[in-house]
């Protein structure tokens, strides 16, 4: 599976945290919704293309955060 994007709310600690990531594998698309950080607890979504995965984040980014996009490292080739 490969991560394709990262938004982060900009907020440190595991109460205050938020992730959202974009990944792709193979023809199908998938958002994780994190909060808590690394140990945090995950909701998942799974999409049949890139544009339906990206609606769910763009409602997913939504409110009072102030949402940042991380920079992703490109595949090791």
């Amino acid at each position: 599976m490969e991560q394709r994007k990262h938004w982060w709310n900009g907020k440190w600690g595991r109460i205050a945290r938020k992730d959202v990531f974009l990944r792709v594998s193979g023809d199908q698309w998938y958002v994780e919704q994190r909060a808590g950080g690394a140990d945090g607890v995950s909701h998942f979504f799974e999409f049949p293309s890139e544009d339906a995965a990206l609606d769910t984040v763009r409602a997913l980014l939504t409110g009072p955060d102030d949402w940042r996009e991380l920079s992703v490292r490109p595949p090791a080739s």
